[in-house]
């Protein structure tokens, strides 16, 4: 098992990429905390790490709050004396054009996406440098690195994002502690089922795989680096895009 006995914080995993992830790093070894803003998706992914006959806890946190993010960060070390991984995966979008989008609109996907992103990091470093490391795995996207049509606020905190994830690996590599990124394409999740046929299948055309990506297919990039296996790999930015970029 590539994560036996780790203890990982997984952001925004009630549902979609996020649960996919932590039900990998169960399947690895890894007890998990289910952080998420929904309750409900948060008791229903518990109960199913449980039935798979993996360690789950749950912990309703909102991101965009440094003091929830710190009672996340401060139960887990309590519950396991040490946290190894937080993967941060919280998201959301709020799709406009430039000339169209609201300062709300703006405002409400750089606080979760990026604010947040830094709020995570922020407290897990404290705890992994003072034991000594651990890793640390950041959201991006594929329209943080080339933009996308109508999102300049997610697209914006993307690229944030990776960039955050640079200055952290320089400054943390002393501690012991690994920071990586992870920039999906066009992934099939709840997020983007709700988009009409026609889109999804242009999706698909643009990508030589002819296909979109599954959640699954991107927690078994944060597996990899998350693992020993990436032991010599931080501050980078792995795309997992199905090659639509090419």
């Amino acid at each position: 098992m590539k994560l036996l006995d780790k203890v990982a914080i997984i952001t925004g995993a009630g549902r979609g990429i996020g649960e996919a992830t932590a039900k990998k790093f169960v399947q690895e070894g890894a007890k998990v905390v289910i952080a998420d803003i929904s309750q409900a998706d948060v008791d229903r992914t518990v109960e199913e790490i449980k039935a798979m006959g993996g360690e789950a806890i749950g912990a309703i946190v909102d991101v965009t709050s440094l003091e929830s993010v710190n009672k996340m960060v401060k139960e887990t070390v309590e519950k396991y004396g040490k946290l190894d991984i937080i993967v941060n995966n919280a998201g959301i979008t709020a799709d406009n054009t430039l000339v169209k989008m609201s300062e709300a609109e703006f405002d409400r996907v750089i606080n979760v996406n990026l604010k947040g992103v830094y709020n995570c990091g922020q407290e897990a470093a404290k705890v992994m440098a003072e034991q000594g490391g651990g890793v640390i795995l950041n959201a991006s996207s594929v329209v943080g690195v080339y933009g996308n049509f109508g999102q300049t606020n997610y697209a914006a905190t993307k690229w944030g994002v990776i960039g955050m994830t640079k200055t952290w690996a320089k400054e943390l590599g002393k501690k012991g502690v690994r920071v990586n990124a992870v920039a999906p394409g066009f992934i099939l999740t709840p997020m983007t089922e709700k988009m009409p046929e026609k889109v999804l299948d242009m999706m698909k055309d643009k990508a030589p795989l002819k296909r979109l990506g599954t959640p699954e297919d991107i927690a078994n990039a944060y597996t990899f680096l998350a693992s020993d296996e990436a032991s010599f790999i931080t501050g980078a930015v792995l795309e997992v895009t199905g090659g639509v970029v090419l």
